[in-house]
């Protein structure tokens, strides 16, 4: 593409004085990655402004900066909001290649993973080539990436669906996080349907209050055709503020909503219930534990079926699903006991967490977890108030300290600790990993939450290799030897 022709697709479409004849190579926002022949994005953010180094990307060879102020510079494009415009020049660069995807945001606080995990797991059982965005992994058929965003950068992510729609895939499921929205990283995408799990606190760190962070999930659907909503969540009517999107409602608890689970039943082995909406009626079977697990299946169901599947091929498809990494994940350890991982590092999905595996647990909860290092330190004590009200016995430890002092992390957890649950403290993750299975007895859950699919860990120094599960494997192997 010449670089007059993807100036054009900024509206209005800036005037220039200089040669706009040259190809474009690529285009970013980062001027340590410019180069000749790309195009330089100039967007503030929270640690740098992108218009103080727009000179460094010319000097590197970029064929233009599209700036939001005035640089000064001679090779310069205005655009009235260079996130929107970046995001923008990206999708012209590769042909739009979304247009040509049936497109699926998925949304919320906590189950926004599962949700897009069996959506592509009902999608593929069906017959369809998909894609999938996420916090895990990107997916492109059966091929696997590393993810390194939620929802990547404008580039990354217009890149995934280029590579979605040459290999053949009609659906991508993507999970859509708040900042993304914020930061505008899916302008002028167009989703056949979004998909809203629940809203609760997180990220305030970054969105300020939970109003701001409402008011960020919220623009998702302004860009869907179809907006799937719980509405058990009270957040739900906010969620279509200015919307176009048609409503479709899925609740475990109202009558009103266009698909509820009914005569639902939680046990150690999974959920159970009947499904009952738009003319159909089936029983669904989903191999992980907890109500969380009928909200992240019923959503995903309902959105399948709003999207034409059959009834009966989306319940074969949940009943074969036996979930997602690092979601209820259970290691097998041969023990008389039970240990698994989850991601739970909100209050909100520590709390459910908690209270399915309270509800069947036939010994004593013991709890490994921690809070993230530069995140919203509110929820420390909070967090650490549910964990001892919930488990019989809690180890306090690091999740991904980052540049703070894992001890003051924990201090701020410790103080919202309140009820009699034994207390241990051990700031590092894998000792305390170790300590929570060498108190462990016949009949007891080891919950390790917080870091769930991660195989690393974040401290002051850079990350490092930590995998929750080799550490569990080799202390059983040491302990065998």
């Amino acid at each position: 593409m010449l670089l007059h022709e993807l100036l054009q697709e900024l509206r209005p479409t800036p005037a220039f004085a200089f040669d706009a004849s040259a190809a474009v190579a690529f285009i970013t926002d980062d001027s340590r990655k410019a180069a000749p022949g790309c195009v330089f994005v100039c967007i503030k953010g929270a640690r740098s402004d992108g218009h103080s180094h727009a000179a460094e990307a010319l000097a590197a060879g970029a064929l233009c900066v599209v700036a939001q102020v005035d640089t000064g510079l001679d090779r310069q494009v205005l655009a009235e909001d260079t996130r929107a415009a970046y995001a923008l020049l990206c999708a012209a660069f590769y042909g739009y290649p979304a247009r040509r995807l049936c497109l699926i945001g998925v949304t919320g606080t906590n189950g926004k993973t599962t949700t897009a995990f069996l959506l592509k797991q009902i999608f593929d059982f069906a017959g369809y080539k998909t894609g999938l965005i996420g916090t895990l992994v990107n997916m492109v058929g059966e091929t696997e990436s590393p993810a390194t965003l939620t929802t990547p950068d404008p580039w990354d992510l217009q890149g995934l669906f280029a590579q979605m729609q040459a290999a053949g895939c009609t659906h991508c499921f993507m999970e859509v996080s708040s900042q993304a929205l914020e930061q505008r990283r899916v302008e002028g995408v167009a989703f056949k349907a979004g998909v809203f799990t629940n809203l609760t606190q997180d990220h305030l760190d970054y969105h300020g209050t939970l109003e701001n962070y409402r008011a960020a999930k919220a623009q998702l659907f302004r860009q869907c055709e179809i907006a799937l909503v719980n509405l058990d969540d009270e957040a739900a009517p906010a969620m279509l503020e200015d919307s176009a999107a048609r409503p479709v409602y899925y609740s475990i608890r109202r009558d009103a909503a266009d698909y509820t689970a009914k005569n639902v039943q939680c046990h150690a082995g999974g959920v159970l219930y009947e499904l009952v909406g738009r003319s159909v009626i089936g029983r669904v079977r989903f191999a992980v534990p907890g109500a969380f697990s009928v909200y992240n299946s019923l959503a995903a169901a309902c959105t399948a079926l709003e999207l034409g599947l059959e009834l009966p091929l989306v319940l074969q498809a949940l009943e074969a699903s036996r979930g997602v990494r690092g979601r209820m994940e259970n290691v097998p350890t041969g023990t008389d006991y039970t240990v698994l991982i989850d991601y739970a590092h909100s209050p909100d999905g520590l709390e459910n967490v908690l209270q399915a595996l309270r509800g069947f647990a036939q010994g004593r909860l013991i709890t490994v977890f921690g809070c993230g290092g530069d995140r919203d330190k509110t929820k420390r004590p909070i967090m650490g108030r549910i964990a001892s009200e919930l488990s019989d016995i809690i180890i306090v430890s690091s999740d991904n300290p980052r540049s703070e002092d894992p001890e003051a992390i924990i201090a701020d957890i410790l103080a919202g600790i309140k009820s009699k649950a034994s207390v241990f403290v051990e700031p590092d993750r894998i000792l305390a990993i170790k300590l929570a299975l060498k108190r462990a007895r016949a009949g007891d859950i080891v919950l390790l939450a917080g870091k769930g699919q991660e195989t690393y860990q974040i401290l002051a120094s850079g990350k490092i290799h930590l995998d929750e599960r080799e550490i569990i494997n080799n202390y059983f192997l040491n302990k065998s030897a």
